[in-house]
Order: C-alpha cells, then structure tokens, then sequence
C-alpha cells in the first residue's frame, strides 16, 4: 500500500489525511507545531464521529482510520518513506518553494510530490526540484470529507504516466478528479474568485447590504452558500492571496482585488478563522449574524 506523507495540519491537511486514511492508505500528518497536530487528530475524530452518526461509517471503520494515521513534527522523518507526499502549507510562493526544494532531498526518488495549493503555479514549484516529471497539483476543495471534486493540475513537466496515476488515485477516494492545466487559478478559483470580488465590490460600493447579496445568490443562482458567506469560510486572507496570483499572473485589471477586501485583511478580519468578516461567527452558534461595520 502507498504510503503518503501530508504536510500541514489545517482545515484542508487535516481533511486530506482524513479522506486518504479512510480509504486504506497509512497517512503520516506532518507539522511543525504539536498543538496544531493535537488539534488535527481531535477535528478528524469528530468529523469520524459525524460519519458514524449517519451511517456512513460503522465504529470499526473509524478505529481502522484513526489507527492509519500518524502525526510527526518532523518533516525528514515523515517523509522518508512516502510513495506521495501532499502539500497543504500555507498558500505562500516562498514557503512552498523552500519546501519543495526539502523534499527533493528527503523523499524516495520515485516518490510523486504534489501540492494542494488553490493557485500558485505547479510549473514554478516543479522548477525548485530535480524531479519535475513527478510534481503535479491535487487540489481538493473544502471540506475534503464531503467535496467530490479533486483538480488535477499539470505542470508543463508533469509526465502522463503521473497525472493518470493521480487521476486513478483520487477515484480510489471516492472523488472525481479533473485534469486541468497549469494556469493561474486553474479552472475553480480562476470562475470562482472574480464573483466573491464581484460581490465584495457590490457591498463597497452599496448595491447591497452583506444579506441581500447573499440571498440574491442563494435564491436567484441555487448558490447552497452566498459569495461573502463563502468568502468567510475560505477565509479573507486566502482569497485576497488568490486574486493577487490571478492580476499579476493574468495582467488584467478584472482580478485587480477590491479596496475593501484588502482592508479587512489587514485589519485582521479574515472570516471564520478570525471570528468576524463579512459575519460574526461565535462558537457553538450556527445563527448567521451579519459583522457590526455591515450591519443596517
């Protein structure tokens, strides 16, 4: 059985580690930071635990995953024997250059490295490597647990004989992977993102107030979730990071990120993860209840 090795321990490491431990792989959740970890395990064992609750899973099956996985803080030892590595760090060029660079040097040669990364060029983090035939993108979408779809990104050196066993392997996890090629944004945040900025630019320039935009969406375009609630739980910081690759990578003013949403990042409202964005969010509490700047 492949051993994959996963670097980080957030929303979506966590969440890829979960789905490749469920489906029979033994996963080695890398970070640097053990609380981060100890919190890893703990939302995997809850999101086990909702699985159970609704039948999708039986209790041996979430013992049978939990034991797949092992954290460590150290990245050598983590991925000296992994067939995979999946990269999930932080949506940062000069962190995901440094790291792919480390695990040229640490992984087996014939281990495929890919990144999760929503954006950043798989070709420029392919070039940090002596191994560019087996770097390729594996972009999940959040939450790993429950979302179908896996982008399948190639970089301008990624070999086919890698990209149709990535392809064969998220079909072994139950997702639907889709090639697509190496571009700025790809095909999900290239659609995605110029309609939350859309949306963001909508409310700076009073259209709207943050409900209405989001219910105009909901129930006008059968959204499941409104572009400002879902900028929220991606997270403000991570879609102005997206937009940024798209106007510099595209060199068309339509990216360019709006004025407000580059403020609110560097006021600290991020979205879910800061406690407030276009929302308020409190623990425990599933009331959507509109931020106080944008409340009427």
């Amino acid at each position: 059985m492949l051993n994959v090795a996963v670097i980080g321990s957030g929303t979506m490491g966590n969440g890829i580690a979960h789905v490749f431990a469920q489906y029979g792989f033994p996963v080695t959740l890398i970070d640097i930071n053990q609380a981060a970890l100890d919190k890893a395990i703990l939302t995997i064992t809850k999101n086990l635990d909702r699985q159970v609750s609704k039948g999708s899973l039986t209790e041996d099956d979430k013992t049978a995953t939990l034991g797949r996985l092992r954290p460590s803080t150290s990245l050598a030892e983590g991925v000296r024997e992994a067939g995979l590595v999946v990269e999930a760090a932080t949506e940062n060029i000069t962190i995901k250059l440094d790291l792919f660079r480390q695990l040229d040097e640490l992984t087996p040669a014939e281990c495929i490295l890919a990144s999760n990364t929503s954006s950043i060029s798989i070709t420029k983090i392919a070039a940090a490597t002596k191994r560019p035939d087996k770097v390729i993108g594996m972009h999940f979408m959040n939450p790993v647990p429950v979302m179908k779809l896996v982008e399948v990104i190639r970089g301008y050196a990624t070999s086919d004989e890698v990209t149709q066993q990535i392809m064969e392997l998220s079909r072994q996890l139950q997702k639907v992977p889709t090639e697509v090629n190496d571009y700025p944004g790809f095909v999900a945040n290239r659609i995605l993102m110029p309609m939350i900025n859309e949306a963001i630019y909508s409310l700076f320039e009073g259209v709207a107030g943050v409900e209405e935009i989001d219910t105009v969406m909901k129930l006008g375009m059968a959204h499941p979730m409104g572009p400002l609630q879902l900028a929220d739980f991606i997270g403000l910081d991570v879609c102005l990071a997206i937009l940024r690759v798209l106007h510099e990578g595209l060199g068309n003013p339509k990216y360019a990120p709006c004025p407000l949403l580059v403020n609110m990042v560097m006021a600290g409202r991020l979205g879910v993860k800061s406690g407030e964005g276009f929302y308020t969010y409190t623990p425990g509490s599933k009331e959507l209840v509109v931020a106080p700047r944008f409340a009427k």
